[in-house]
């Protein structure tokens, strides 16, 4: 139930705070007030588009909050309770819009994203608007109607679910499918590629050690020379090789009996010299004990590597690259090879889906036809009351050729206005004011099986008068009974019978322009009645009449 609306700085209103009651809630005021102005706010609390233009001008924000009482709205203390967001017992929606277009949406105070707070609020709140009997022309919102008045909305959106996940495996299926010959020709073409892969058999590393060999071999002459001459100099030479010289150094150094930092750190740095000159020997004697003059593994090394780089280029691709190259080609033929078992496995998924999707269609089809005999009775008897006594109310369902993701069957609304007259389509039969009638007793017939404990009416009352506005607003007050029910109106038959009335008017001053809404009392009340009733001159039998009005309600 919605307790409480706190509008601040919204269009051309300033602050405005509402306390709204159960039952039926009335607001009328003169054509251009603002009525609309509460209905468009209460949207933005519950996720509708934004606009910058939506905050008052002067103004730097727009601050809007919505209460509810979760009391008798279980659906939304678990949809809270599901998104981790606070829940005892009550709801604050806000609502906050800056004059340079940026909107944020909060639910009990924390940031939520427009689409999460439309998800919640559809367990709070049910708009019905002026424009209702327009989309009646459209067959789409006519399944939409009966499905939510047999309530079976959940089950038409699991039929709806279950035909996409059906069409998505069997897309995959027929495309995999299709693929099976192309995939043939690629299967051999991998064998072959892998086969003469495998016979390379070229190991991780292997090219570049193939590489320095090579070029050892193919200098060794000259490496062993120079390293020999190497060797000479370090260490093997007779005359002044480096190891001698410092050696000398060293010898020299003690000689001058120096305890000079400068002379200590010379020791050190030509030890250190002489300690390095010697390993540096050994390492190029190791390096000279493996190389050797081997013309015969110098040819087995180039013909090694001419082979890797001849099936590089046959590939496209580089000589180092290879071995990615035979594992992904070797991962793709595995792939395909498990194909022909997964396409075994995609069919029954997709058999399987598709048993699925017919168990539920079927369900809902059974549903809607025992949906369609109790709305068409039930819509008869408003239609009656409403001053269409020989209108008749079906609803066609229709099979479809080919299942869908709506079900197995079209449905439509069928109108009859007049006796002798066969079934006809509402755009081709109704005149504007039969179907805002027709409008507004499947809206109250749809109210009336709804589990939405807020239900808005914006002057769904519009194209009706006299003895026929006296029955809607019975009918809206009696929803009321069971409901929050919240109506715009322009007829004083319906304002007369709300169990609360809230008052629109604007007024401006130099500068600005505001709109206010007041609860009225029972005086003031009477006076609106009336006003309604009998335009700007009020008389005093427009007064009797409004008294009257408001006492047989």
């Amino acid at each position: 139930m919605l307790n409480q609306l706190t509008i601040r700085d919204f269009a051309i209103v300033e602050t405005l705070e509402l306390e709204l009651n159960n039952g039926m809630t009335v607001v009328s005021g003169e054509t251009g007030a603002g009525k609309s102005i509460m209905l468009d706010a209460l949207g933005l609390t519950l996720g509708n588009r934004a606009e910058s233009g939506a905050v008052r001008h002067g103004a730097d924000k727009t601050d809007i909050s919505a209460s509810f009482a979760l009391e008798t709205i279980p659906e939304a203390s678990t949809w809270l309770n599901e998104n981790d967001l606070e829940n005892d017992g009550e709801c604050i929606l806000r609502r906050v819009i800056t004059k340079e277009g940026r909107s944020r949406c909060y639910i009990n105070g924390r940031p939520t994203p427009a689409a999460m707070v439309k998800e919640l609020g559809q367990h709070l709140i049910a708009i019905h608007g002026q424009h209702e009997h327009q989309r009646l022309l459209k067959k789409d919102y006519h399944r939409t109607l009966l499905d939510e008045f047999g309530t079976q909305t959940k089950l038409a959106e699991q039929v709806r679910q279950e035909f996409n996940q059906w069409q998505k495996l069997d897309s995959e299926l027929k495309r995999l499918s299709e693929q099976s010959d192309e995939q043939t020709a690629r299967v051999q073409l991998l064998s072959y590629q892998i086969e003469e892969l495998d016979q390379l058999a070229l190991a991780e590393g292997e090219l570049k050690q193939l590489e320095e060999e090579q070029k050892t071999l193919a200098n060794a002459e000259n490496i062993i020379t120079t390293g020999q001459q190497l060797i000479s100099i370090t260490s093997d030479s007779e005359d002044n090789n480096c190891s001698q010289l410092l050696n000398h150094c060293l010898s020299l150094l003690q000689d001058m009996q120096s305890e000079s930092p400068s002379v200590r750190q010379a020791n050190e740095m030509l030890n250190s010299a002489l300690i390095q000159v010697e390993e540096a020997g050994n390492e190029i004697r190791h390096f000279l004990d493996r190389v050797e003059i081997n013309p015969e593994r110098q040819q087995e090394v180039e013909e090694r590597l001419s082979s890797i780089f001849d099936i590089a280029r046959k590939h496209k691709v580089t000589p180092d690259h290879l071995p990615e190259f035979h594992r992904a080609l070797s991962e793709e033929l595995a792939g395909l090879s498990r194909s022909d078992e997964a396409l075994e496995q995609l069919a029954i998924d997709a058999e399987t889906a598709k048993n699925r999707y017919s168990e539920a269609a079927e369900k809902l089809s059974a549903k809607r036809a025992n949906s369609a005999a109790k709305i068409s009775k039930l819509v008869d008897q408003q239609l009656h009351s409403l001053g269409m006594p020989s209108a008749e109310l079906s609803v066609a369902l229709n099979k479809l050729e080919k299942p869908s993701a709506n079900g197995l069957e079209d449905v439509e609304f069928l109108i009859i206005t007049n006796k002798g007259q066969p079934a006809k389509p509402l755009a081709k039969i109704a005149s504007g004011g039969e179907l805002s009638r027709i409008s507004l007793a499947i809206q109250v017939i749809t109210a009336q099986t709804s589990t939405t404990p807020t239900l808005i009416f914006d002057e769904v009352d519009v194209g009706i008068g006299g003895a026929i506005a006296e029955v809607v607003g019975k009918l809206l007050r009696q929803l009321g009974e069971s409901a929050q029910i919240l109506t715009v109106t322009h007829q004083p038959q319906v304002a007369s019978q709300g169990h609360q009335h809230l008052f629109v008017s604007k007024r401006s001053d130099q500068t600005n322009t505001h709109t206010q809404i007041t609860e009225l009392d029972r005086n003031n009340r009477i006076q609106e009645v009336a006003r309604m009733l009998g335009g700007i001159d009020i008389t005093e039998r427009s007064m009797e009449h409004a008294k009257e009005m408001l006492g047989m309600a």
